[in-house]
């Protein structure tokens, strides 16, 4: 491919010599263009600039003479220079006029030639040289170029150094991690432009470029590495150096590589916290607890220490779930965990096992009884009102203690004796603790039976309803029936209620089975009517999770249409301990109930700490003294007051009373002489089947001999 060559020269024979020796040359290489003046040379470059800026079209080179008619001297090339900075000059100059040629490739001409030198052999010669030089530095050009934008467009940080260790370059994203420009950083030692430190001892980590260079193989820098930019901002950073060689194969410097893990870094160790940590609490999960047991025990072990573990669980948490929501029930596992975690010291561990159960792990105990200090800290700081939004909710835990050795000598066996302990812990009246005996994994064996056999006792109809009637103690008529459930299960037979009724609340079966008696009592109540049976009225206990629904009232009243009951034949019984809870919600519930003209009796009254202030509170209208103070109302003086006060009371305040566990005749008659208005017991008859409830009620209309016949 032939080359165009841009001649200006005014003087003709100096013109067609160059023409004839570059034409001439026996490869047809070169092409020519002559013009006399630098404007005319101006103007052919302006015209070929237009079709290509880089390299305009069809001129390859400038030959040019810096003395013409329009121009002499250095401004000649400058002029010519600044009109087509990117091709190659070549300046010819008489002898005389060396001097400004050699400025002119000073200025930017690729060389010069003296006109008695130009023959056909050398012009060419020169002239190929100097296009092949500049096509190498266009080509040299273009390559850094493309490296140089490459370098700043990816994320990472690229510096280099000589084989000294001083830099010689760095890209865009290095310069903004270091604080270094290019300018400022080239030709300075690494290590006060790169600056890394270890991020846990602080001291100076080895730098990479060097030990790549010494090595001469690539290496990385150590973890945990920390860049201090010029500024004294610190980011955590990751690299990879390598060596760099010459032609030879010899290491001439070093390159490093290094991107900003910041970010990553804390996302990880974010990700690893959330791993071992409680969502909702912020404590420790179980994950976490195991690892930390598992070095306690070790330690306990080497110095021959106790540890405790507690088991918690909150009591009845899902009746707060379930009337009051899941939100107001977060909140209240929250304050629970606030509350343990300041009622231990700093060594121990409060974790959250999920759901409404902590674990507590007390360390460095000398015995046993040492928990108990805790235990009794734990009590006190969570039986304080909990005030969540609009509610003063009162709550209570039940709490297992495992101690190692002597309940376990590993995490798993400890924690799950712990878990033993405190189910006995709510087997026992809950708000209470319990250490672990070895007899509790056959309770617990006997407790899973039971909840697994529950979770389909519904569906199979192995519940019964029995009924035990209340009796007015004045005439013996039989003035209404309570209605008491019975599991009957097809191993263990008749299953009472206090066995089953605390695990079905704990697993969250109470609900259906509550609706369950409800609809049947309901349904009975009905039925016995349509037989011209009299009953005056039903009563169904009623758990408090399912009054604390949040439909609880319009799903009675859905039972009351479905079975066609009166709502004033139906009596709910509550107790003291439903009251205590959320007073809020229950006042909106109970007057719900109230206006729908259902009864409303508070049972087990007396054995709260507060009884009488709901008497004022809640639309209370039986009540119904508990068979703690009537069984020794004859022997113990202060349990006679407290009935005959109850009595009185109820009379005072218009309303019922009813006398429950009357079991002998001196009951009776104390009851009698006290004007106690009804009664029940077993002296009168233990609950029974709803066939034998027919009899019952018939005899009580025909011959309603109760006071003669005891």
């Amino acid at each position: 491919m032939s080359q165009n060559i841009l001649l200006i020269q005014d003087d003709l024979s100096y013109a067609t010599a160059i023409r004839d020796a570059l034409i001439h040359t026996g490869k047809g290489s070169f092409q020519v263009e002559w013009v006399r003046h630098c404007i005319e040379g101006i103007e052919r470059l302006a015209q070929a600039g237009k079709q290509d800026k880089h390299r305009p079209t069809g001129i390859s080179a400038i030959l040019a003479d810096l003395f013409l008619a329009d121009s002499r001297g250095i401004g000649t090339f400058d002029r010519l220079f600044r009109a087509a900075p990117q091709i190659p000059i070549l300046v010819l100059s008489r002898s005389q006029d060396e001097d400004t040629a050699k400025l002119a490739v000073e200025h930017g001409a690729q060389d010069y030639l003296l006109k008695p030198d130009f023959n056909a052999g050398v012009l060419p010669k020169v002239l190929a040289g100097i296009l092949e030089r500049a096509a190498n530095a266009d080509a040299l050009f273009d390559e850094k170029e493309r490296a140089q934008v490459t370098l700043n467009s990816i994320g990472d940080g690229v510096i280099s150094t000589d084989v000294w260790g001083d830099v010689t370059y760095l890209n865009v994203v290095a310069e903004a991690m270091t604080g270094w420009s290019r300018e400022e950083a080239v030709g300075r030692p690494i290590d006060e432009v790169l600056r890394v430190v270890d991020a846990t001892s602080r001291e100076p980590v080895q730098n990479p470029l060097a030990l790549a260079i010494r090595l001469n193989k690539t290496v990385g820098l150590t973890a945990n590495s920390m860049l201090i930019r010029r500024d004294g901002f610190e980011a955590a950073i990751e690299d990879s150096s390598a060596p760099i060689h010459d032609r030879r194969g010899q290491v001439a410097g070093a390159v490093m590589v290094f991107h900003d893990v910041s970010t990553a870094r804390a996302l990880s160790a974010r990700m690893s916290y959330l791993a071992q940590h409680d969502s909702l609490t912020d404590l420790p999960n179980r994950i976490l607890l195991k690892d930390r047991l598992t070095q306690a025990i070790a330690v306990a072990h080497r110095h021959r220490r106790k540890l405790g573990l507690l088991f918690l669980d909150v009591d009845r948490f899902k009746h707060i779930n379930d009337s009051l929501g899941h939100a107001i029930g977060d909140r209240v596992l929250q304050s629970v965990a606030q509350r343990l975690l300041a009622c231990v010291r700093n060594s121990d561990t409060v974790t959250r096992q999920g759901g409404d159960e902590f674990v507590v792990l007390l360390t460095d105990l000398t015995q046993p009884q040492d928990a108990v200090v805790s235990v009794d800290k734990i009590l006190v700081a969570l039986g304080a009102v909990h005030r969540i939004e609009d509610h003063d909710l009162s709550i209570t835990v039940s709490i297992g203690i495992a101690i190692y050795p002597d309940d376990g000598a590993d995490a798993e066996t400890l924690t799950k004796n712990a878990d033993f302990a405190m189910l006995h812990a709510k087997d026992s009246g809950r708000n209470n603790y319990q250490f672990f005996k070895s007899d509790m994994n056959v309770r617990a064996l006997e407790r899973q039976t039971l909840e697994t056999g529950l979770r389909h006792a519904l569906e199979r109809q192995e519940f019964v309803l029995h009924y035990q009637p209340k009796y007015q103690l004045a005439t013996g008529a039989i003035l209404g029936m309570e209605a008491l459930i019975r599991w009957r299960h097809p191993q263990r037979g008749l299953v009472p209620p206090g066995q089953f009724i605390p695990v079905a609340e704990e697993c969250g079966f109470i609900v259906p089975i509550s609706r369950w008696v409800l609809r049947e009592a309901c349904r009975q109540a009905r039925a016995w009517q349509a037989a011209g049976l009299p009953l005056t009225r039903m009563a169904v206990n009623t758990s408090a999770v399912d009054l604390r629904s949040k439909d609880f009232a319009a799903g009675v009243d859905a039972i009351l249409r479905e079975t066609g009951l009166a709502p004033n034949l139906l009596e709910l019984e509550l107790t003291e301990s439903f009251l205590m809870q959320d007073s809020k919600s229950t006042t909106t519930v109970l007057q719900a109930l109230k206006d729908m003209g259902v009864q409303l009796a508070l049972d087990d009254f007396g054995t709260g700490y507060s009884s009488l202030s709901y008497l004022r509170r809640f639309p209370i209208n039986t009540l119904k003294i508990d068979q703690s103070f009537v069984r020794d109302v004859t022997t113990d003086a202060d349990d006679a007051s407290i009935v005959s006060a109850v009595i009185n009371m109820g009379k005072s305040l218009h309303m019922r009373v009813v006398a429950e566990g009357i079991e002998t005749r001196a009951q009776l008659d104390f009851l009698r002489e006290h004007a106690c208005p009804e009664g029940q017991g077993f002296f009168f008859s233990h609950p029974v089947g709803a066939g034998k409830v027919g009899q019952l009620l018939e005899q009580s209309t025909a011959e309603p001999r109760l006071l003669q016949m005891y």
